[in-house]
């Protein structure tokens, strides 16, 4: 699928490289220079060699259970990508029988360009065949512009957890649709 001058894909495993450097991008630019979280330095190391780290991130790939889609551009270059499986938020309706969207990041450059909308439409599609039922997702509590878009896209709040990065924790809500 193309939009504007992106295609969105599914991630394969040969993506695991720049798709790594992708979420930890993406991650740096949204919550260290958009929001500035002040991570402690070795929280913050922890927890971008766990999540976002090759191997996490080809684990995730070859895993049947997970999707992810990327967003490329015409060189190739990942700009946008957005990840689902199995639901792991710590919430008494939730289990992993339900679908979950962990993550939705586009760098910078791909805001605007509707890049977030066609990710989450490939990633719901997906996540309403792999696991019918509720879709779950969490949300930073102070995203305002992430909450709005998840709340036109029929999800509401249900709950908050603490997600942690390294012994940091981050104060999250729980948003649900269906």
């Amino acid at each position: 699928m193309s939009h504007d001058d992106l295609t969105i894909r599914r991630a394969e495993p040969a993506d695991a490289a720049a798709l790594s450097a992708l979420k930890l991008a993406a991650f740096r630019e949204t919550f260290l220079d958009g929001f500035a979280i002040p991570y402690p330095p070795a929280d913050l190391a922890r927890f971008e060699a766990d999540s976002y780290g090759e191997a996490t991130v080809a684990r995730e790939l070859a895993a049947p259970d997970h999707a992810t889609w990327v967003a490329a551009e015409g060189d190739g270059r990942l700009l946008a990508y957005a990840h689902a499986g199995p639901c792991k938020l710590p919430h008494p309706q939730a289990s992993a029988a339900q679908g979950e969207l962990y993550q939705l990041y586009a760098l910078n450059a791909a805001q605007g360009r509707g890049v977030g909308r066609a990710l989450m439409e490939a990633a719901q599609g997906w996540l309403a065949q792999a696991f019918p039922g509720p879709q779950w997702l969490g949300v930073w509590s102070g995203n305002a512009r992430a909450q709005a878009f998840y709340a036109k896209r029929g999800f509401e709040k249900v709950g908050d957890y603490g997600f942690k990065v390294g012994d940091w924790t981050d104060a999250e809500f729980i948003y649900r649709r269906g």
